[in-house]
């Protein structure tokens, strides 16, 4: 397991990176499907996704609304533009917190490294100031916690 990395680039991209212990195939099916997606994308501890309906197909489309249990909530929706098998995802998202956030343009790479899996994730925003204001949601520990669920989902069971 290694720490999530969160970088910027220019005034528009958000790059994070992850390694994941388990091949590209599994985490690439964590991304895709909506049994899992539901396990381990909550964001920090006490959320939950009581809607996900994810289309992974090109042209397909997705959502994901999420609730802490305390009458607070929000929802992002998207369509796919290409999927690569184990390989790429690409897809456009909004977030609404109420209000619509413009889109998102996100592409995540699965590469294999040694025995586990390098995932690369490009956001793209179409202006600094939408940046600025997505990172201030704190969706940065969010991210690092759901994978950190991510990674335990993957682990192989102990007999």
């Amino acid at each position: 397991m290694s720490k999530m990395t969160l970088k910027t680039e220019g005034d528009t991209h958000v790059v994070v990176t992850r390694r994941f212990a388990a091949p590209p195939e599994s985490v690439y099916r964590a991304h895709i499907d909506p049994e899992l997606i539901q396990k381990w994308l909550l964001g920090p501890e006490g959320w939950t996704m009581p809607v996900c309906i994810n289309e992974a197909k090109p042209g397909g489309k997705f959502r994901y609304e999420w609730s802490n249990g305390k009458g607070q909530g929000f929802f992002i929706t998207g369509e796919y533009l290409e999927l690569e098998p184990y390989n790429r995802t690409v897809h456009v998202e909004r977030m609404f917190l109420p209000d619509p956030t413009p889109d998102n343009h996100v592409e995540t790479r699965f590469e294999p490294d040694g025995t586990g899996t390098l995932m690369t994730m490009r956001m793209t925003l179409p202006d600094a100031r939408t940046r600025a204001a997505m990172l201030a949601t704190g969706m940065e520990g969010g991210m690092e916690a759901s994978y950190v669920r991510l990674e335990g989902l993957l682990q192989p069971a102990v007999a």
